[in-house]
């Protein structure tokens, strides 16, 4: 028999405004830490010195993971112009300089190259795998790598603000695996001056929103109490972006064992991810097909 894990059967979502100058690890652990939760994990890491939502899901919760990462994410955030770092932003050392300064309109011409499916290189210190290390390992040593280029669908990028002529604040919404100092980086080069991220903030994650974040400051005084749980949501919010199915209580009681069952089914069709509730709760998530949910992932709770 396995060993029981340790914590509470604790599920749901937190959504948390993530301060500059901790990792997304350790504010999962904060969290599961709080909670007294068996299992907690994050969906989308925002880099050390970036802020804002920082989505993190308790127990079943984590089932609803991917759904969240695979959703698309705004960011704001601003370019410092006439400088490359080696981080691609203002935590890592100046490589170049340049004194030219691009105007408004050389800023808007050369966005919309940076929007729709595009390929972007990720920064050489990054999470992304070199022969079975982390760049940023690499990156640390000295290692200059070739990083292949990654396909990214950027749905909107737009100037927002030009505080003075060094500095451009823009808002991106894009799907996942975007890297926000890439984008700069190469504005910077496309625009001949240079650029790297000054301040990073993600305003929202697929259905989390900044205004439901709480703080660490928060989290530290209202750990381990009932007050905390209270700023729990849903597991289902996590499957926002999916349609919901009532299942049959037949159809219910076979999905709760993994099996397919039958689901009341509207506006979907053969083959479409989907998630099935009873009671109002989700009890399944999976591929819908000919009147039945087959499950991929089942919510104990």
């Amino acid at each position: 028999m396995g060993r029981k894990r340790k914590g509470r059967e604790v599920s749901g979502w937190l959504v948390v405004d993530k301060p500059a100058g901790i990792t997304s690890t350790a504010v999962v652990n904060k969290v599961r830490w709080a909670f007294d939760a068996q299992k907690a994990g994050h969906a989308g890491t925002l880099d050390p010195a970036a802020t804002g939502v920082l989505a993190i899901a308790l127990g079943e919760a984590t089932k609803t993971v991917p759904y969240i990462t695979d959703a698309l994410k705004c960011y704001r955030f601003t370019v410092t112009f006439g400088a490359a770092t080696t981080t691609d932003d203002a935590e890592g050392e100046v490589i170049a300089t340049s004194t030219l300064r691009p105007t408004d309109a050389e800023i808007e011409a050369a966005l919309p190259a940076f929007r729709g499916d595009i390929s972007q290189v990720p920064p050489q210190f990054s999470a992304v795998k070199v022969d079975g290390e982390r760049a940023y390992d690499l990156a640390r040593e000295g290692e200059q790598m070739d990083l292949a280029a990654r396909p990214l669908w950027v749905d909107s990028l737009d100037l927002i603000a030009r505080p003075d002529a060094d500095h451009a604040e823009l808002e991106m919404v894009c799907g996942k695996g975007g890297y926000v100092r890439s984008i700069a980086r190469d504005l910077g080069r496309a625009l001949g001056c240079l650029g790297h991220v000054q301040t990073l903030r993600r305003t929202w994650s697929g259905p989390f929103d900044a205004d439901m974040g709480v703080s660490l400051d928060l989290i530290d005084r209202l750990a381990r109490t009932e007050e905390l749980d209270a700023h729990l949501l849903p597991l289902e919010l996590g499957l926002a972006d999916l349609p919901e199915l009532k299942a049959t209580p037949e159809g219910a009681a076979r999905l709760k064992n993994g099996n397919p069952g039958m689901v009341i089914a509207s506006g979907v069709e053969f083959g479409d991810d989907a998630w099935a509730s009873h009671q109002g709760r989700a009890i399944a998530v999976g591929t819908y097909q000919s009147g039945e949910l087959h499950p991929s992932r089942v919510f104990n709770r």
